[in-house]
């Protein structure tokens, strides 16, 4: 009998997580979310079905992450897709942007950096994948102010992600990073004025918002064997958005 394909998606309870965890279950993958809430991560593999698994953890806790891969003798697809926003622009008091600054380069890139130190031991090899979630903030810095600390963490997991392709190679384990443009049904464009979203679409030659399944189909590319020579690469997805 095969064994079953293993695919670790961090964040992958919701938002663009949960929509890359629906497309690898239905690609036949056994997928583990890795997330903090485990309400949340309960509901979703619930709504995953029976092929879904869950271990909580916050990702920039080190011990925390080895605890969740502790129970995987190898991972074939690891997904960092954990992360968030708080805003930090020069505007903002300085000892509340040093500790908005510190959370979410903990959730962004620190945890993508613990959790493929952690399962790249059990990574299949040759045929490991890993793929980084970023953001075309991290080519453009956002869109409006307050983007200091998220851009910056972006920018660094791009770093990340072409040191990890350069060690990982011999091993036949890709590396790579998928830059989504403005995503719609996420925890993130909640915040967002509806006048700006209008403005966002108007600006994408697209013509409309990107969905959780748009950033899907780019993992499924990845880790399919048509995307076996391609690492160290950082994929916008974003409808045309930076040169709209």
């Amino acid at each position: 009998m095969t064994e079953k394909r293993i695919a670790i998606v961090t964040g992958g309870a919701s938002g663009i997580g949960f929509g890359i965890s629906e497309a690898l279950v239905k690609a036949g993958y056994v997928v583990v979310l890795v997330g903090r809430n485990e309400e949340r991560l309960a509901e979703a593999a619930e709504r995953l079905g029976p092929a879904a698994q869950w271990r909580r953890a916050d990702v920039g806790c080190r011990s925390d992450v080895e605890d969740a891969f502790s129970g995987f003798s190898r991972i074939d697809v690891l997904v960092n897709a954990a992360g968030f926003i708080r805003p930090v622009s020069l505007a903002t008091p300085v000892d509340e942007a040093e500790q908005n600054w510190d959370a979410v380069v903990a959730a962004n890139l620190k945890g993508s950096f613990l959790a493929t130190m952690i399962a790249a031991p059990k990574l299949v090899s040759p045929g490991g994948r890993v793929i980084n979630i970023s953001s075309i903030g991290a080519q453009t810095g956002g869109s409006r102010a307050g983007g200091l600390a998220y851009a910056a963490s972006k920018a660094g997991l791009h770093g990340l992600t072409f040191a990890l392709a350069r060690e990982l190679a011999p091993r036949g384990i890709t590396a790579n990073a998928i830059a989504p443009g403005f995503i719609a049904d996420t925890g993130f464009t909640g915040a967002w004025p509806e006048e700006r979203v209008a403005e966002i679409v108007a600006e994408t030659p697209m013509g409309r918002a990107g969905t959780p399944a748009d950033i899907a189909g780019a993992v499924l590319w990845l880790v399919s064997e048509a995307g076996s020579f391609v690492t160290g690469t950082v994929i916008p997805v974003n409808g045309g958005w930076r040169i709209g």
